[in-house]
């Protein structure tokens, strides 16, 4: 137990960015499928879980994507207009939900998805005007396209965009706040194939992962979990990173303040009882552990649990 008093503020999800299974496992996961398709289907936008690093831009699924957009994408002007603005956008998003329109007022919107003081994705959405369009605006749209020489079929275009999806700011604005409360969710669950793993994996690091899960409570030392499988302290230390992308001691405290956070459901618990009972040896460890990894203390997560009392 020694160890983790040792863990200090830097307590990271950049494992999971630096991972790059992660973010295609969450992509795929069940519950990102679920509430994409019943996001598209109920809004008609579209909604996309990108990585913090845009190397190509965002590509939505063709059957969300704006018609407007598309035809726009097929042009070299178009597509950097959308880069650009993408980039600008996430840039801007780094904390919170952030909207910005390009040329033709089409919103673009990034929500960030962070564990704690990390960013480990994005979920963009947009392509819809938050105005009426009509065709005295358009001309000005279609002069700035001449105006770039960009090739396109202007009459198509126009009838995209007099067709484009309006929502009044207001059905805009509650549909960011939907995003940024899954984001919150994603978050969890992000953290949760941190420590769960895939199968398949180096067996001993599975067997490794299923010992502390079993154990967290315990004093764990790296040394005592390598003995029980079978490996040098040494070995099992790289392997162990190499394997789960995240180092021994904060694997443990992650495991910790998982449980910690099922224990806070519970409002007969203390927070102070809740810390010796997932294995930390003082309240203060598990305060700046429990912040640095969900990004808000004990007792302000607790606040915002339905069964939380006062």
């Amino acid at each position: 137990m020694t160890q983790f008093s040792r863990v200090n503020s830097q307590l990271s999800m950049t494992a999971l960015s630096n991972n790059p299974h992660t973010l295609e496992v969450l992509s795929a996961s069940k519950v990102y499928r679920d509430y994409e398709r019943a996001f598209t289907e109920g809004t008609g936008l579209p909604l996309r879980l990108q990585a913090p690093t845009l190397f190509n831009g965002v590509h939505y699924g063709k059957k969300q994507e704006n018609p407007f957009c598309a035809l726009m994408s097929k042009t070299d002007e178009g597509c950097a207009e959308c880069y650009a603005l993408q980039c600008k956008v996430e840039e801007e998003a780094q904390y919170q939900p952030k909207t910005l329109k390009c040329f033709a007022g089409m919103c673009e919107t990034a929500v960030p998805v962070r564990v704690g003081e990390n960013l480990i994705a994005f979920l963009h959405t947009g392509q819809v005007l938050l105005h009426r369009p009509d065709k005295v605006r358009f001309k000005q749209i279609a002069a700035t396209i001449l105006k770039w020489g960009a090739e396109v079929d202007l009459k198509k275009l126009e009838e995209h965009y007099l067709n484009t999806r309006v929502l009044t700011p207001q059905q805009y604005e509650a549909l960011i706040r939907l995003l940024a409360i899954f984001a919150q969710h994603l978050a969890e669950c992000g953290n949760a194939l941190a420590l769960h793993g895939t199968s398949g994996e180096f067996p001993a690091v599975e067997k490794a992962r299923s010992f502390i899960r079993d154990h967290s409570d315990d004093e764990l030392s790296l040394a005592a979990v390598a003995k029980t499988v079978n490996m040098s302290a040494t070995y099992f230390s790289g392997k162990f990173k190499e394997v789960t992308g995240i180092n021994f001691v904060e694997y443990v405290a992650r495991t910790r303040i998982e449980k910690a956070r099922h224990f806070l459901l519970d409002p007969t618990r203390r927070v102070s009882e809740v810390a010796f009972d997932v294995g930390f040896q003082s309240l203060s460890q598990f305060n700046r552990t429990f912040k640095n990894i969900v990004g808000e203390s004990p007792s302000a997560y607790r606040a915002k649990l339905p069964l939380a009392v006062s």
